[in-house]
């Protein structure tokens, strides 16, 4: 009996050693929080911070509040943003045309044949998830997207009651460039695309 229990014993030890402490990783929690929230797409909540990196929730959100002050004070080229209850990191506005010339490396940059099919998706299936433009595209399209923002053709236009994820939709200046009055003038091109059926079921396979 006392092997067995040596046994257990130690098995129990490595997976104590084993468990992420984010306490004791270089800088801390607070650089951890940080790395996390600099790889995220989405606004992530306090409850998914404190779960995944083992922390205090009270923790996570004084450390929360602690950076957007300090970014702010600091005047940093980005800031923390709480939006629908989560976090997220996102450029200062002041700099939007700075970040747009780099993107775009000039105004008259023309739209990439993937921006261009990202566009489409989202002008006819809108408001709709980045992971379910994923899904239709069968590719990522987190860089598109982001292209697309930067350019003004698209905006985030809320947050899936379901999924929590930012839905996106199509901007006055996109119906500008495309020589539209209303989203109602778009060609009957939405019949060839997934319905909201088959994107509900992509998503009960994790694939949306």
């Amino acid at each position: 009996m006392s092997n067995e229990t040596d046994v257990r014993s130690d098995a129990g030890q490595e997976a104590q050693q084993g468990a992420l402490d984010a306490t004791n990783l270089p800088g801390g929690a607070r650089a951890a929080i940080e790395a996390v929230l600099m790889v995220v797409d989405e606004p992530v909540t306090e409850e998914t911070l404190a779960s995944a990196l083992e922390l205090p929730l009270e923790h996570v959100g004084a450390v929360l509040d602690e950076l957007a002050q300090e970014y702010a004070d600091q005047q940093r080229g980005f800031m923390l943003r709480r939006l629908g209850g989560g976090w997220r990191i996102y450029s200062r506005p002041e700099y939007a045309p700075v970040v747009e010339q780099f993107l775009l490396g000039g105004q008259q940059a023309r739209l990439t044949q993937a921006a261009l099919e990202t566009l489409a998706v989202i002008a006819y299936r809108q408001p709709i998830s980045r992971a379910r433009i994923g899904a239709i595209r069968g590719v990522n399209v987190d860089g598109v997207v982001r292209t697309l923002l930067a350019r003004g053709m698209v905006t985030e236009v809320g947050q899936d009651p379901t999924a929590g994820a930012v839905l996106y939709g199509t901007t006055d200046l996109f119906l500008q460039r495309m020589g539209l009055d209303s989203l109602d003038d778009l060609p009957a091109l939405a019949p060839y695309l997934p319905s909201a059926e088959v994107l509900e079921e992509l998503a009960a396979e994790g694939l949306a």
